[in-house]
């Protein structure tokens, strides 16, 4: 595989594990895709959760946590370590300022765009910014938007298709529509993003993300000009995941039909596994009483039929009759539990070896 470069950090396997909360990717899986040449990444959605003790502590504990997982990161590699920061957050800034302060390689922002994220950066901070996108369009924007009003231009850039994980940044029509596919977007978004690197005479990796399973599948993305790949999914069913393992379980068993489209209180479709808890939420028994966390802007209690965090705090605990997991389109595909080594050792082989029967064929 080919390297990937964000101006000074350079990643000897071009892989971002993508930020999955509440929870999901943490000090454990992030240090460990570190350590063999990835990118590791934090996942700072509902850490007042995981390290509070009382709803009204939320802020300060996120704020503790991140800094305590950042720590702990540290001490277990010496490889890159970002930090995902969903702008949707309603601690955003918090999360931002906390991962600059505590020298994160770099911040990945999406769920909304971050046109505020180099606001954030102090003199002489290392902090690299990759905003994460879903249309050339935005993009553009967002390119625009830093230039002119912070004189920064984005380290890198995600796209993130429709096959994705989680919240996904597209009406419910879009995502079964070949023109968003990740393989349509690839190409638009790095043409506009390399005329508006050559532009200031700068270069901007485009990284690609969501329903990216193997090998092949890399090399063909990185073919369509994707310097690397962000995946989620896969990391899920590794040793090192943070989730408890009736989470990383909940994988193994899921068939097809078992990934569905949700309505998620934030006000994004999201993609999940289907659980008995979505059953109960249909019949109308879950109704939140009051928001225990402000933790999303634009979740509004009065209308939400349950509270987010603690369904994906219950889920990350392994309490799936009381939560859900999200997860990627080919989370059906899961067949077993291995280490993250294995993992990216595989996915190089089977890289390494399209790459060659491709050259085979060409000649």
């Amino acid at each position: 595989m080919k390297t990937l470069k964000i101006g000074n950090l350079c990643a000897s396997v071009p892989i971002v594990q993508g930020g999955m909360g509440v929870g999901i990717s943490l000090a454990g899986l992030a240090s460990a895709v570190a350590s063999e040449g990835g990118i590791g990444v934090i996942s700072s959605a509902g850490l007042g959760v995981i390290y509070g003790s009382r709803p009204a502590d939320y802020r300060e504990a996120s704020i503790r946590g991140l800094k305590e997982e950042l720590r702990k990161a540290r001490e277990a590699t010496r490889g890159i370590i970002g930090v995902n920061v969903m702008v949707a957050m309603s601690n955003f800034a918090d999360m931002v300022r906390t991962a600059i302060a505590e020298k994160a390689d770099i911040i990945f922002s999406g769920a909304g765009l971050p046109l505020n994220l180099p606001s954030f950066l102090t003199e002489g901070a290392r902090t690299k910014l990759a905003p994460i996108v879903s249309s050339a369009r935005a993009a553009v924007l967002l390119c625009r938007k830093w230039f002119e009003e912070y004189r920064y231009v984005p380290d890198a850039i995600v796209v993130e298709g429709p096959k994705a994980g989680g919240h996904l940044g597209y009406k419910r029509e879009q995502i079964d529509d070949s023109h968003y596919s990740l393989e349509t977007l690839v190409p638009e978004i790095v043409a506009e993003v390399s005329k508006f690197g050559a532009e200031h005479d700068c270069h901007i990796p485009v990284i690609a993300g969501g329903g990216i399973y193997t090998g092949e599948d890399i090399y063909r993305i990185m073919e369509l000009g994707a310097e690397g790949v962000q995946m989620g999914t896969r990391f899920v069913t590794t040793d090192e995941c943070d989730a408890d393992p009736a989470f990383k379980q909940s994988y193994i068993d899921a068939r097809r039909e078992d990934i569905e489209i949700i309505e998620s209180p934030v006000g994004m479709p999201g993609r999940a596994l289907r659980s008995s808890f979505f059953d109960r939420v249909r019949e109308g028994l879950k109704r939140p009483k009051a928001c225990p966390f402000d933790c999303i802007k634009t979740c509004d209690v009065t209308h939400s039929p349950y509270c987010i965090m603690l369904a994906l705090y219950n889920a990350f605990k392994g309490k799936l009759q009381n939560g859900y997991a999200f997860c990627g389109a080919n989370a059906w595909r899961a067949e077993k539990i291995q280490s993250v080594r294995e993992l990216m050792s595989s996915l190089s082989a089977e890289y390494d070896s399209f790459a060659q029967k491709i050259k085979g064929l060409a000649r």
